[in-house]
């Protein structure tokens, strides 16, 4: 009785958790009003940590183009895998190699933290490498790699606001 008490509490917690942060990151992506500078970007992706108990779920992003080449961005995903439920939010600074490419392929790096809650709470450095479609239009693709907590792949989509 006590562990099904003890799983159900800790499933709360994940999706509490899991709702505080989707909810943070749609703020942070909500389309600029007023006289925002600021590109912002949503987006939804497929993700999977590779490791001794692997995580694959989905994902929800958010990012702000802090400068015409740099890009804060606040991930949250929420996933199942051999340690059971997990949750994991990251947040990264990119690098754009091509952030004005209205068509084809850009390349951006960055680094960044990452905490995980799958059993226990863990937190991770992370390194990214990435490649997005039409970085400079209003959607594109996007697919990435990284290493933090276990080798992490994404496939995803992003809309992108930019100001008039």
């Amino acid at each position: 009785m006590a562990a099904n008490g003890h799983h159900s509490s800790t499933v709360s917690r994940l999706l509490l958790g899991a709702q505080r942060l989707a909810l943070s990151v749609l703020l942070l992506a909500a389309p600029a009003t007023g006289s925002a500078q600021t590109a912002r970007e949503f987006g939804v992706e497929g993700m999977a940590l590779l490791r001794d108990s692997s995580l694959v779920g989905g994902a929800v992003y958010g990012g702000l183009r802090v400068t015409h080449r740099m890009r804060v961005a606040l991930t949250g995903a929420l996933g199942g895998g051999d340690g059971g439920l997990g949750a994991r939010g990251e947040l990264a600074g990119h690098f754009l190699l091509s952030p004005g490419l209205k068509h084809g392929m850009g390349l951006y790096g960055g680094g960044g933290l990452a905490l995980e809650q799958q059993g226990d709470t863990r937190g991770y450095l992370e390194l990214i490498i990435g490649a997005e479609t039409n970085p400079g239009a209003a959607s594109g693709w996007i697919l990435e790699a990284g290493f933090g907590g276990g080798v992490r792949l994404a496939l995803g989509w992003r809309a992108r606001w930019f100001p008039k």
